[in-house]
């Protein structure tokens, strides 16, 4: 998620997503933005699934529970591990809709509950605003992954988010935690750029023994470079990999998801370890060095 639009979020969701289905991983990406950059990215229609992410929010939780709405009939299968809850235009008038209904916050949450065995890994693209519709994203979320790029007005926005996922996990969700920031249409030869970095570093280091939602983000590594080949393949419906498999975006967002995943592992093995089970062997990780300043601490304080 973030606030602010065309950071990446839908081009993110999109190309991890299909990074971590490459290696065997059985995803879903829930399409949450009216907008639908993400559906569209993928050549999604839509009209192709026999019910539609905003019939799925406004169905009640006793229509879901005796099975009356079944969201196994929203997902659209996209590629091999790939599946997707598209968004539709129907969406706009979800927030209003949504107002007055009973645990308005938890439509998206309940759904999600009856198909998500059939995934390891659900990747939600929220609107960029913080309406209705990111309030459910958050409610069904474990952890928050915001896309930006490393201007400082950003940084300031990222404070806000910060503040927005601690209040969601103090109220709604306590399970929430933010997971950390990718640098997207990075530069790293910019002066300013790099200077932004080591401020999100820095203050994501210093967090580290604080009781927050953010006190294990970090910056994920590699940024994703400036690359036009990102920007293109969306109006051919195809991701990074399908379009341009050996470019730079395509090698970033191959890292991070291998990152991602490898992380994933490690969790499964620390707890088959304490389940008294053999662990599987983890895979390397990524380092990513501190550096300093303070930019973001002041925007949150």
């Amino acid at each position: 998620m973030n606030q602010k639009g065309g950071v990446g979020k839908s081009t993110s969701v999109v190309n991890i997503g299909a990074a971590i289905a490459a290696e065997g991983r059985s995803t879903l990406i829930v399409d949450l933005d009216p907008q639908g950059h993400a559906s569209l990215h993928l050549g999604i229609d839509p009209a192709g699934a026999e019910l539609n992410l905003y019939e799925l929010l406004l169905a009640s939780p006793e229509d879901l529970s005796t099975g009356a709405v079944d969201p196994n009939r929203a997902v659209i299968p996209s590629r091999t591990n790939l599946d997707v809850l598209a968004s539709t235009v129907d969406l706009a008038a979800a927030e209003a809709e949504l107002a007055d209904l009973p645990a308005r916050e938890r439509r998206l949450s309940d759904a999600l509950r009856v198909i998500r065995s059939r995934y390891e890994f659900i990747l939600i693209d929220c609107p960029p605003s913080l309406g209705l519709l990111t309030l459910n994203g958050l409610a069904a979320a474990r952890e928050v992954i915001v896309p930006m790029q490393a201007h400082f007005l950003a940084l300031q926005g990222l404070g806000r988010l910060l503040e927005t996922v601690q209040m969601i996990g103090a109220g709604v969700n306590p399970k929430l935690r933010v997971s950390g920031v990718i640098l997207c249409m990075h530069d790293e030869s910019s002066k300013h750029a790099r200077e932004v970095v080591a401020d999100m570093e820095k203050f994501f280091e210093e967090s580290r023994a604080r009781a927050c939602a953010w006190s294990g983000a970090r910056v994920y590594r590699p940024a994703v470079r400036r690359n036009i080949k990102l920007a293109e393949c969306p109006s051919f419906g195809q991701t990074i990999f399908e379009y341009a498999p050996s470019c730079p975006g395509a090698m970033d967002y191959r890292a991070i998801a291998g990152e991602m995943v490898a992380e994933w592992d490690r969790m499964l093995a620390r707890r088959e370890v304490a389940a008294g089970m053999p662990a599987v062997q983890p895979v390397p990780t990524v380092t990513v060095r501190p550096a300093s300043a303070s930019a973001v601490r002041g925007a949150v304080d």
